[in-house]
């Protein structure tokens, strides 16, 4: 029976996993996506034209490949039918969404926005209602893609949870659905996505039963990961590799290959601590060059230098086999470029992420700046300043960079 390989963010997401995704994505059968939400977002660019992804895995691309939305992700209905089919004709067969998945209606954005408008300090959400979908969940009032089938018994379900909790509704300035608009929308979304439903355990299984070739996607990255990343600016699920078990339905024996996915910088959307931030000319050029905008929400992604400390960390964290380092031509034409190999915490200087990364300073090594890598599709044909650039971030996080993005394109990429 085969195993299912993985990928997974190392930084505070958006590190270019879409593009490896659909890369290594042409060689599999299955394409699975275990966590998150429409929060997520991953920009393909395929012969010049531009596809956005937010809950649809990366393997669409692929005319060959099964795709697969787990039960660990919660689901906008509204998003997925409005904004993402409508870019394919037909994914009959090729998409499959766990009816174990939960559902993010349109008021949990509306809750999560007015949570964000009141706390003193903002911690940047998407306002998507990530959050308060995952918080259903947990607290156990939360509805699953499977009750779509019966529209009449999950809209009656859906209007009592309102009356029974209208003062918090209130508070938080959401009004309670009237009920035939509410049944209107879910025989609306059971329309559109019923087919597509389906126990996507027992199909994952099947499939690697009958040595499939199954790919598991991450959401996010490793920093932003509710347990392990930079709490409380992060997000609401577990986005580390193990997540993939629980979010699939799979035990960790079924886990295969785990590639880690990693800017040649680092970007981070929204507020929290960023040691490796640059606020000068050097990192507006990173985000410019690098078109640092988000594939969700638009915002403009905070631009700093390599964090060596928290990728290897991360690398750890994932079990990570290698590493695909992103973008490299972003840093095309800087005359130095800076890793933080350590921080200054407490008095002291550390080669670890502690509890807390507001207190941390980072201590950085200078690296010669190279003239050109765009579109560079051979390790050979590199400037040697970029082989001491990737060679030397090899070193620092104690795992081999395999492959090598040189431009958004997605033949441009090296596999060493």
């Amino acid at each position: 029976m085969n195993k299912a390989d993985l990928i997974v963010g190392l930084q505070w997401g958006d590190e270019g996993k879409g593009k490896i995704v659909d890369h290594m994505a042409q060689n599999v059968d299955v394409v699975c996506r275990f966590a998150g939400g429409h929060n997520a977002g991953h920009t393909i660019v395929v012969d010049g034209t531009t596809y956005a992804l937010h809950l649809i895995p990366s393997g669409v691309l692929n005319p060959n490949a099964i795709n697969i939305i787990g039960n660990g992700v919660v689901v906008s209905p509204e998003n997925l039918i409005n904004k993402e089919l409508k870019q394919f004709s037909n994914l009959q067969g090729k998409l499959f969404i766990s009816d174990k998945a939960h559902l993010l209606f349109p008021f949990h954005a509306l809750i999560d926005q007015a949570k964000e408008k009141m706390r003193k300090k903002a911690i940047g959400t998407t306002g998507k209602g990530i959050g308060p979908a995952y918080a259903d969940k947990v607290l156990r009032v939360g509805h699953r893609v499977g009750e779509l089938k019966n529209s009449e018994k999950l809209t009656s379900k859906i209007i009592s949870y309102f009356e029974t909790n209208k003062e918090f509704f209130d508070v938080m300035g959401v009004e309670i659905p009237k009920e035939e608009e509410l049944l209107k929308d879910i025989r609306w979304y059971k329309e559109n996505l019923e087919s597509y439903i389906t126990d996507t355990t027992q199909l994952v299984w099947k499939l690697l039963k009958e040595d499939k070739k199954v790919l598991l996607e991450g959401a996010q990255g490793t920093m932003l990961d509710i347990d392990h990343g930079t709490y409380p600016y992060v997000t609401s699920s577990n986005t580390v590799s193990s997540s993939s078990c629980s979010g699939m339905g799979l035990n960790q024996k079924d886990i295969g290959f785990v590639t880690g996915i990693a800017k040649a910088y680092c970007t981070r959307v929204g507020n929290g601590p960023f040691p490796s931030e640059d606020f000068g000319a050097d990192g507006d050029k990173m985000a410019d060059v690098g078109r640092e905008f988000g594939t969700t929400t638009g915002r403009k992604r905070r631009c700093g230098w390599f964090d060596a400390v928290a990728a290897k960390y991360a690398c750890r964290l994932n079990g990570v086999d290698q590493v695909a380092l992103m973008k490299m031509d972003v840093l095309d034409g800087f005359e130095k470029i800076k890793v933080c190999i350590g921080y200054e915490f407490e008095g002291e200087v550390i080669d670890y992420v502690p509890y807390d990364l507001e207190d941390v300073k980072p201590v950085y090594k200078e690296f010669k700046g190279w003239d050109k890598v765009e579109g560079v599709r051979e390790f050979d044909d590199l400037p040697s300043e970029a082989k001491e650039y990737i060679k030397a971030l090899e070193e620092l996080i104690n795992t081999k960079i395999g492959i090598i993005s040189t431009s958004p394109d997605r033949e441009d990429t090296i596999v060493r």
